[in-house]
C-alpha cells in the first residue's frame, strides 16, 4: 500500500522497528535493572527509589508469588493508584511470568466482580482504601491471595506512618473491611527476600496483560496484549521520541498507570531507557499538582486534554519552569485546539497529539515531535504501522474520503480474552484492527478523526459505554426506558447524559444519580438527567441514539 506518511518522519525514525532479540517484558526488565541500577527510577511523595531498589523489591514479590504456587500465565490483578507499590508489583508479576490485570481502584463492586471473574485472577494487590470493595466480591471470584497495602507503606519512617495514620483516622478514607488471610504488601516483600526466585522465560506470543476495555461497544472485554505487542509499542514509541535525545530524563506521570497510555508511554518506556518517573498520586488536586511541577526539573509530561486544561486554569502554572521539557504528549481523548494553543502560550512548548486504543497497546499514530503548532490531526502512523480508511464494504478509500479507521501492526492485540466472536468482529483475518472511529487521511498521510462509528462516550480519556449505563438505570424499578449519550464539555471532552422515561413521576434526577453511584464509577454516573414521555426508536423498537443526540444533546437536566 502507499505510505505517504513516511515522508513526514523525523530524521532517524525507521520505517520498521527491530526488537533486538528481546522475547519478553521480563527480559527487558532484567536488562534495565542490570544496566541502570544506580539511577533514580520512581519517585512518590518526594521519596525516590533507584532501579536497584525496584529490582530487589520486585524480585522479592516475584519469589513470593511463585512460592504460593502461581504458575506462568496465571492472572494477577493490580488495583493501585500511582504509588511506588505499582511498579514493584507490576515488575514482580512480569518477572514471575504471570499476566497483569490492571484494575481501576475506583471500580464499584459490580465492575470489579466482572473483571475478576472474567479474567480468572488468582491474586490481587489492592490499596487498603479500596479493600472493602474487594471484600464484597471476593467469594464470587477465583482470587485466593489478597495483598493489601497503604499509601505510606514504602515511604519510610516517619513520613509513611504519618500519611497512613492521617488517611485512616483524620481523613477517614479507609473503610473497614474483613478479608480472611489477607497479607500486607510490606510483609510479603520481607518474606519474599528470603525466598528463592526462579527466572521465567516467556515468549513473544505469550500474554503479558489483560487490559480491560469495552472495545468499541458493550461489556468490558480483556484485550490480550502479548509480550510482542507491548515490546513493539515500547520500541515504536522510543524510536519516535529518540530525536529529542532521550537519556537523563524525568517524566511527570499523572495519568493512572493502570491506563494503557501511561502504562506504556510512562512506566514501561521509561524503564527501557533507565529514566525517572515522578508519580502524581492525586492529579485532581490541581494546586498540589502545580506545586509538584514547580519543585524540580522535568523533561516530559503526558496527559489527556482535561489534565492539561486543568493545569492551565490553576494559579501558579505560569511560574513553572518548562524550559527543560522535550515534549508534552496528549492522548486518550481529542486534544482541543484552544487547550493546545493556550498550552504553547503558557509553556512555550507545543502540545503534541497522539492516538491509540487499548487494542493497539496503545500507540498507533503520533504527530512528529518537532511539530510546533496544533494541526487538528492525530498524526501519522508510527514505525511498522499501517493505517487505512475503509468504507462499509471494507474497501480502502483514497485520501480525503471519510470512512472507518483501521490499524495494522505488531502492536495490535492477540484478541479479546475468551471472546473469539468479538475478536473476529474487531480484527480481520489479515490483521486489520477496526477502530470504530470515523476518519480521513490527507495527501501527506496525516489522519483526522471525524466522528465515532459507535456510540462510545469519552470522559477525560476514559471510555464510557452507553449500554452499560442503560443496563444499570433500566434496573431501577421506577424507570421504563433509558438512553445514554455524551454531551460536550469544555473540561472533560464529554459528560454522560441520560434521557429517561419514568414509570413513577416522583422519581427525581438525584435519586437516579444516587442509584447509579452504587453501581458505576464516578465518571460514568450521569451528570445530566432529562425526563421525557418517549424515546425515539426504529420500527423494530431500537432506540435511535443519533436522534437522542440531535434532540437532547444539550446540558438540559431535571
Amino acid at each position: 500500500m502507499q505510505k505517504p506518511w513516511l515522508n513526514e518522519y523525523e530524521p532517524g525514525v525507521p520505517e520498521h522497528i527491530d526488537l533486538g532479540g528481546l522475547e519478553s517484558l521480563g527480559q527487558m526488565l532484567e536488562n534495565a535493572f542490570r544496566e541502570y541500577a544506580d539511577r533514580d527510577a520512581y519517585e512518590s511523595f518526594d521519596v525516590r527509589m533507584k532501579y536497584a531498589d525496584i529490582d530487589q523489591h520486585s524480585r522479592s514479590f516475584a519469589a513470593w508469588l511463585q512460592g504460593q504456587g502461581l504458575q506462568p500465565g496465571d492472572r494477577v490483578a493490580v488495583m493501585l493508584p500511582n504509588i511506588l507499590q505499582y511498579p514493584i508489583a507490576l515488575c514482580g508479576i512480569l518477572r514471575a511470568g504471570l499476566v497483569a490485570v490492571n484494575t481501576n481502584p475506583l471500580y464499584t463492586p459490580r465492575e470489579l466482580k466482572h473483571q475478576l471473574t472474567d479474567s480468572g485472577a488468582k491474586a490481587i494487590v489492592v490499596l487498603e482504601n479500596f479493600a472493602h470493595v474487594v471484600a464484597e466480591v471476593l467469594p464470587a471470584t477465583e482470587v485466593r491471595h489478597v495483598i493489601v497495602t497503604g499509601v505510606g507503606d514504602l515511604l519510610g519512617f516517619p513520613k509513611g506512618n504519618i500519611i497512613n495514620l492521617v488517611l485512616k483516622y483524620v481523613k477517614k478514607e479507609i473503610p473497614d473491611y474483613q478479608i480472611a488471610g489477607a497479607k500486607s504488601f510490606r510483609d510479603i516483600l520481607k518474606a519474599g527476600s528470603d525466598m528463592s526466585f526462579s527466572p521465567v522465560q516467556r515468549g513473544l506470543e505469550d500474554i503479558a496483560f489483560l487490559q480491560y476495555t469495552g472495545g468499541t461497544t458493550g461489556v468490558a472485554k480483556g484485550a490480550m496484549l502479548t509480550n510482542k505487542n507491548m515490546l513493539s509499542n515500547i520500541e515504536q514509541s522510543y524510536q519516535w521520541l529518540a530525536c529529542v535525545g532521550l537519556g537523563d530524563d524525568v517524566i511527570i506521570t499523572a495519568l493512572p498507570l493502570y491506563h494503557v497510555f501511561a502504562l506504556n508511554a510512562n512506566c514501561l518506556l521509561y524503564i527501557k531507557i533507565g529514566a525517572h518517573n515522578r508519580l502524581i498520586a492525586n492529579p485532581r488536586d490541581m494546586p498540589g499538582f502545580v506545586k509538584a511541577l514547580a519543585k524540580q526539573r522535568f523533561t516530559a509530561i503526558t496527559g489527556v486534554n482535561t489534565l492539561f486544561n486543568g493545569l492551565l486554569n490553576t494559579p501558579g502554572i505560569e511560574d513553572v519552569d518548562f524550559s527543560p521539557v522535550k515534549y508534552s504528549l496528549g492522548g486518550g481523548m481529542a486534544v482541543q485546539r484552544a487547550v493546545a494553543e493556550q498550552w504553547k502560550k503558557v509553556t512555550k512548548k507545543p502540545l503534541v497529539e497522539a492516538y491509540g486504543l487499548t487494542e493497539s497497546s496503545p500507540a498507533a499514530c503520533i504527530n512528529p515531535i518537532s511539530v510546533q503548532d496544533f494541526n487538528g490531526s492525530i498524526g501519522v502512523p508510527i514505525s511498522s504501522t499501517e493505517c487505512c480508511i475503509i468504507d462499509e464494504d471494507g474497501q480502502q478509500l483514497p485520501a480525503g474520503e471519510i470512512g472507518e479507521l483501521c490499524i495494522r501492526g505488531p502492536q495490535v492485540m492477540k484478541g479479546y480474552w475468551q471472546r473469539p466472536e468479538a475478536t473476529a468482529e474487531t480484527v480481520t483475518e489479515d490483521g486489520w484492527l477496526k477502530t470504530g472511529d470515523i476518519a480521513k487521511m490527507d495527501e501527506k498521510g496525516y489522519f483526522y478523526i471525524v466522528d465515532r462509528k459507535k456510540d462510545m462516550i469519552l470522559v477525560s480519556g476514559f471510555n464510557v459505554y452507553p449500554n452499560e449505563i442503560e443496563d444499570v438505570i433500566a434496573a431501577h424499578p421506577d424507570v421504563l426506558e433509558v438512553g445514554a449519550i455524551g454531551v460536550p464539555d469544555e473540561k472533560s471532552g464529554e459528560l454522560v447524559k441520560v434521557v429517561v422515561v419514568r414509570k413513577n413521576d416522583n422519581l427525581s434526577a438525584k435519586q437516579l444519580r444516587d442509584f447509579c453511584r452504587q453501581e458505576l464509577t464516578g465518571y460514568k454516573v450521569p451528570k445530566f438527567v432529562q425526563f421525557v414521555d418517549e424515546l425515539p426508536k426504529t420500527n423494530v423498537g431500537k432506540i435511535l441514539r443519533r436522534d437522542l443526540r440531535d434532540t437532547y444533546g444539550d446540558r438540559t437536566s431535571d
